[in-house]
């Protein structure tokens, strides 16, 4: 017996976009950097690391994030989240499953661990943002970020919903667990989309247009 799911939820970078390291490679290239310095720069410098980990949880401003990664880096500053983000693309399968859930009743919600909204909002400008999601939980606002429990929370409280009546897409296995602890149903999202979305066209749809 199919279950009749009521909610997804879905990770913005890497799941509603095209990958994320992609994107970081992109950005090496056309700012001139080595290959790896811009990931080292975030996951493996202290400061990168605990600016990017201050800015998720609203802690640090974007500004604040720019002015250390372009210093690791050595390079300028200015607007450089936009200039970092530039590569990132709509993931068109992923999009279009989550219009498909929506127009079949489904509530839809975006949870990120935030890259920030100012001074450049990332979300507005790949064409995710309010309009089109029923609700929006981001890091930087909740003061807490995924992988903890109270995010995930959240996310179900902003749908009205439970976890057993959810389903939520992350490209971050480390990040499943606390879903799957509240009975969401997760799917790990990895490099193939088309796969992505027909696993959620089944868990989503089958059952409307069997109702």
């Amino acid at each position: 017996m199919t279950t009749s799911y009521r909610g997804l939820i879905l990770d913005f970078g890497g799941v509603l976009t095209t990958r994320m390291r992609l994107n970081g490679e992109a950005f090496e290239k056309s700012e001139g950097l080595e290959p790896g310095a811009y990931f080292h720069a975030l996951n493996e410098n202290s400061e990168g690391v605990a600016v990017y980990s201050a800015l998720e949880v609203g802690e640090a401003t974007q500004e604040d994030w720019n002015r250390v990664i372009g210093g690791i880096l050595g390079i300028d500053p200015t607007d450089l989240m936009r200039r970092a983000l530039a590569n990132l693309r709509p993931e068109p399968q992923i999009v279009a499953a989550a219009q498909r859930a929506r127009a079949a009743g489904i509530k839809v919600a975006m949870l990120s661990n935030s890259f920030g909204i100012e001074p450049y909002n990332p979300y507005e400008d790949k064409g995710m943002w309010n309009d089109f999601f029923d609700a929006v939980v981001l890091s930087e606002l909740e003061g807490v970020r995924k992988p903890s429990p109270l995010i995930y929370q959240r996310a179900l409280d902003s749908l009205d919903l439970t976890g057993p009546e959810c389903v939520f897409v992350d490209d971050h296995a480390e990040n499943l667990p606390p879903a799957e602890a509240l009975g969401i149903r997760t799917v790990h999202h990895t490099t193939d989309p088309e796969a992505t979305a027909k696993l959620l066209d089944s868990l989503l749809l089958d059952w409307t247009s069997a109702a």
